[in-house]
């Protein structure tokens, strides 16, 4: 099983979710951290590093001598990153994805492909869960390939569980293609509920089956049960806003160690969780 833990804003408790689902779990489990630009879930779970892999994407490299500034990379190129105005192409690595298409292209095979690095990808072991996180380098614009680098670290021998970035732009939807299941973490809040609202777009956009989970319940109003209720959208769990989690938060520790009585409701959103991919699994196939 793959589960993703999403939001449509930064600071709903994504984090917080994910980590203290995987512990909870007893079993062994994997968490990928895919939010690379500011990782975070070594911060909670605290354990050996057992790997480090730089990450590098191919990027053109042009044979000045034997290009004839056709401009068929620029024209296949949807990301502007090689261009010719009649003469050797400008290049702009920053905005390549990789994907090779300028090198297949050219009728004069005057691209080969070099490697950039744009980070690292570490795996940690914290008593049952095997984290894995990426890591982006200063400068580099481009998060969804070392996603997709994190991505390829699931197994297929315990359950997964991402931690996407926050928002809906591509960083996220690169995180959310080929999950299961989502679970959209929000607070009652204006703020909270606007951006559900785009967060809901997007993964019915993607098809995915997904429920609400709202956090930090008692701080604002009723709107954001409203909006679920209106959108026939359920609400899995709630958390209060209990002020001893906030300090266990504070401390670097998980809801779940520090205070025990929470670990049986994320126990039992895991079991709501398998049988709500069971329940759609016949709408996916």
């Amino acid at each position: 099983m793959i589960l993703a833990v999403a939001s449509g804003k930064g600071g709903t408790g994504k984090t917080t979710v994910s980590a203290n689902l995987a512990r909870a779990l007893e079993e062994k489990t994997q968490l990928l951290d895919c939010d690379v630009e500011e990782p975070n879930a070594h911060l909670f779970l605290h354990g050996k590093k057992l790997d480090s892999t730089t990450i590098n994407i191919a990027v053109p490299k042009v044979d000045a001598s034997i290009c004839t500034g056709c401009n068929a990379c620029g024209t296949f190129c949807e990301y502007s990153a090689i261009i010719s105005f009649g003469k050797a192409p400008i290049l702009f690595p920053e905005m390549c994805h990789g994907c090779g298409g300028c090198m297949k292209v050219c009728p004069q095979h005057a691209i080969t492909e070099s490697e950039k690095r744009i980070g690292t990808v570490e795996t940690f072991q914290s008593e049952n869960i095997t984290l894995v996180h990426g890591r982006i380098d200063v400068g580099v614009a481009m998060a969804p390939p070392l996603i997709n680098a994190v991505k390829k670290c699931i197994g297929s021998d315990m359950p997964a569980i991402l931690d996407a970035p926050p928002g809906t732009s591509c960083p996220v939807i690169t995180t959310l293609r080929k999950v299961d299941y989502v679970l959209l973490v929000t607070e009652p809040t204006p703020f909270g509920l606007h951006d559900l609202s785009l967060a809901v777009d997007m993964v019915r956009e993607l098809s995915i089956p997904f429920s609400v989970i709202v956090n930090r319940v008692g701080i604002g109003d009723e709107r954001v049960h409203t909006f679920c209720q209106q959108e026939d959208i359920p609400i899995i769990m709630e958390i209060p806003d209990d002020r001893r989690i906030a300090e266990a938060y504070s401390r670097g520790e998980l809801m779940v160690d520090a205070l025990p009585e929470y670990k049986k409701l994320f126990q039992d959103l895991f079991e709501k969780i398998k049988k709500e991919i069971q329940v759609n699994a016949p709408a996916l196939n």
